[in-house]
C-alpha cells in the first residue's frame, strides 16, 4: 500500500502587486470638473500622471507645479482632511498643477517595472513636465514647489539648464547639499548590502505583508522604543524605513492623515540605494549613468554646474528635520560662498520635521504662508 501524502495548499498572495501603469485615483475634495488628468509620457516612454487643478468662473493664474518625494504622491498636495496646499495657492489665484513621477506610489514602478534612478527623474520626468505644462499656459509665469527627493532630482534639472525660465523654486528638505546623520548613512550602506540579496523594497503596510513574512524583523526593529503602537507609523516615524531616521513630528498629524500614512507613503526600493549612497558621500547631487551617452546631459555634480540655475530658490526646512538635517541650511551658506549671484534664501520652519511641513494640522499657518510670499513677490 503506497501511502500519499497530502501537499499543503498554497498559500494565497498577501498583497497585490500591481504590474499595470494606471495610476491609482487621487483622494480629494475638489468638485470633479476642476482635476483634470493630462496624458504624460516621459521621454524614455515611462507612464507618468500629471493633473491640472482649476477654478471656474476664474482668470489663469500664474501655474505652479507641485513635486513629491520619492514613495509618496500627489495626494499629500491634496489632503482632504486639512488645509492643503492646492487649496491655499487656488485661493490666491495660482493654478496647481501636480506631477507624479516614477517614484509616485500612485504608479507601479517601485515595486514592479523597469529599476531607475534619479538621473531618470532629472533627464526625462521633470522636464518633460514642465515642457508639457508650457504647452498648456502659454506665456503665463510658472513656479514650482519641491519636496525631498522631488526637489533634490529638480536640483540637478536646474543645473544642467533643462528646465530655464522658472519664475521661483521653492524647494523643502534637501536641494543641492544632501546630509543626513550618520547612524542613518551607516544603516543605509548595510542595509543595501545586507538585504539587497533578500528583498527588493521595505514596504510600510504591515497588514498587506503578514506576521511570518519577510519584513517581520524590519518591523520589530522599527517598534523598538515607539511610542506609537502603529507598525506603519513605527517603520516611518521612528525608523524611516528601517535607517533609523524620522520623516516626521507625530503630534502635528491629526489622526486621519496618521491612519492614511500607508496610502500617503509607499514602498522604498533598495535598487535606488547605490544613487543615494553616492549622493550622500559627495555631499551634493551626482549623475549615477556615467557609461551612457543619453545621460550627458546631466552634470556630474549638480553643485559644480550651479551657475546655470536661473531662477530663485526659496529653502525651506523644519528645525526638526529628523532625515535631511540641516542640508538646506547648509545649501545657503554653501551657495551664498560659491554662487554670490543666485538669488537664493533660507527659511527654517520652528518644530516642524520633513513631511509635516506639507501633512501637518497647521501648516497652512505655519509653512504655506512662506510659500506664498515667495510666489506673491514674483508673480
Amino acid at each position: 500500500m503506497i501511502r500519499r501524502t497530502r501537499r499543503p495548499a498554497p498559500r494565497p498572495a498577501l498583497r497585490a502587486v500591481r504590474t499595470g501603469t494606471a495610476l491609482r485615483p487621487l483622494r480629494h475634495r475638489l468638485s470633479p470638473s476642476a482635476v483634470e488628468d493630462v496624458p504624460l509620457q516621459a521621454g524614455d516612454g515611462v507612464r507618468l500622471g500629471l493633473t491640472r487643478i482649476r477654478t471656474a468662473g476664474r482668470p489663469a493664474g500664474p501655474a505652479v507645479l507641485l513635486l513629491h518625494g520619492h514613495t509618496a504622491s500627489s495626494d499629500m498636495f491634496l489632503l482632504p482632511e486639512t488645509r492643503n496646499l492646492v487649496d491655499v495657492l487656488l485661493d490666491e489665484g495660482y493654478e496647481p498643477w501636480l506631477l507624479d513621477w516614477r517614484g509616485s506610489c500612485r504608479l507601479p514602478y517601485n515595486e514592479t517595472g523597469r529599476r531607475y534612478t534619479y538621473d531618470d527623474v532629472a533627464l526625462y520626468d521633470i522636464p518633460g513636465a514642465v515642457a508639457r505644462v508650457r504647452q498648456e499656459i502659454g506665456d503665463r509665469p510658472l513656479f514650482a514647489v519641491a519636496h525631498c527627493i522631488g526637489s533634490l532630482a529638480l536640483s540637478m534639472s536646474m543645473a544642467a539648464g533643462l528646465v530655464p525660465g522658472l519664475a521661483g523654486v521653492v524647494s523643502q528638505g534637501v536641494f543641492l547639499t544632501p546630509r543626513l546623520a550618520g547612524r542613518t548613512s551607516l544603516r543605509m550602506t548595510l542595509a543595501g548590502e545586507l538585504l539587497k540579496s533578500r528583498i527588493d523594497h521595505i514596504p510600510v503596510d504591515f497588514r498587506t505583508v503578514g506576521f511570518r513574512s519577510k519584513y517581520t524583523p524590519l518591523f520589530a526593529l522599527a517598534s523598538r522604543r515607539a511610542e506609537c503602537p502603529d507598525p506603519t507609523c513605527q517603520i516611518l516615524h521612528n525608523s524611516a524605513w528601517g535607517t533609523g531616521a524620522s520623516l516626521f513630528v507625530h503630534e502635528h498629524l491629526t489622526r486621519t492623515t496618521h491612519d492614511r500614512l500607508a496610502e500617503l507613503l509607499g514602498p522604498a526600493p533598495l535598487w535606488i540605494l547605490p544613487h543615494l549612497r553616492r549622493i550622500e558621500l559627495a555631499r551634493t547631487v551626482v549623475r549615477w549613468n556615467d557609461g551612457d551617452l543619453r545621460y550627458r546631459a546631466l552634470p556630474r555634480n549638480a553643485l559644480d554646474a550651479a551657475g546655470a540655475i536661473d531662477a530663485p530658490v526659496l529653502l525651506l526646512s523644519g528645525s526638526e528635520n529628523g532625515l535631511w538635517l540641516d542640508s538646506q541650511e547648509l545649501c545657503h551658506r554653501v551657495l551664498a560662498r560659491r554662487q554670490p549671484r543666485l538669488d537664493v534664501a533660507y527659511t527654517e520652519i520652528p518644530g516642524y520635521g520633513h513631511l509635516d511641513t506639507f501633512l501637518g494640522r497647521g501648516a497652512a499657518l505655519d509653512v504655506f504662508g512662506h510659500i506664498l510670499e515667495f510666489l506673491e513677490k514674483r508673480r
